[in-house]
């Protein structure tokens, strides 16, 4: 009974300090945290359960914070980079970053190219980590570059399950994009024939994506086949580093 009694304490207490406008932000955040675009002022506050007048100040105040954006003409709130920077001083993304340099710095030196990492950030692809070529020639991407979600074989691969990741596909990358990677040329550089292949985490979603930025020439040390299974390959160790479960 004496247990049963703090508990109610606690919870109690838990109420009492209980703050409501910070439920709302952060309801906001992770709401928009897990949408490919950005949402309206309506459709946040249906998705929240919220009512306009509920959430108005709260969006407000994100946006002057510099944690939201907002669409002029659409009217639509998206994630800024406010949360991927506090994002860099954070164990989560830091961790990740950690546990796939080792992986990714090997592969960039068995494949003689680079390779980056990327996570979704605001309804884009964001590169957060990279491993240089130790070629003399290469094609590296900066840390920090944005990409669009809707038309790269990265987005292509950290959106599956979404309409982002089934327009415009060939029955032969989705086929690719059902084993966990995908193999297109790039349609912003000439040249470059991207590798993805998905990063997944402790719940078996895919988290991040390895992106082999693949550069075939007369000079490349490795075939593209052979840089397909490695990189896919290294896409597994990060993977098992992050606690997913094994794959048969």
């Amino acid at each position: 009974m004496a247990s049963a009694r703090a508990a109610d304490r606690a919870t109690d207490r838990a109420t009492d300090y209980s703050a409501p406008a910070l439920d709302k932000a952060l309801d906001i955040l992770e709401l928009l945290a897990g949408v490919a675009g950005g949402l309206t002022q309506t459709e946040i506050a249906d998705a929240v359960g919220r009512n306009v007048s509920q959430i108005y100040r709260v969006l407000a105040t994100l946006e002057r914070r510099g944690y939201l954006t907002r669409d002029e003409r659409s009217g639509q709130y998206v994630l800024s980079m406010a949360l991927f920077d506090l994002a860099h001083r954070h164990p989560p993304l830091r961790g990740l970053v950690q546990l796939a340099a080792g992986p990714m710095r090997a592969l960039a030196d068995e494949i003689r190219q680079s390779c980056n990492l990327s996570v979704v950030d605001a309804g884009a692809v964001r590169v957060v980590a990279q491993a240089e070529s130790p070629a003399d020639f290469g094609y590296h991407v900066r840390v920090g570059a944005r990409f669009p979600l809707e038309t790269t074989a990265t987005g292509a691969v950290m959106s599956v399950g979404t309409d982002a990741a089934t327009a415009a596909l060939s029955d032969g990358e989705a086929a690719q994009l059902a084993e966990g990677y995908l193999t297109r040329a790039d349609r912003l550089q000439a040249g470059i024939t991207d590798v993805v292949a998905a990063v997944t985490g402790p719940t078996g979603g895919t988290v991040a994506a390895l992106t082999v930025p693949y550069i075939g020439t007369s000079y490349s040390a490795v075939g593209l086949e052979d840089v397909v299974a490695a990189a896919r390959a290294t896409a597994a160790a990060i993977s098992a580093r992050l606690g997913a479960p094994a794959t048969r």
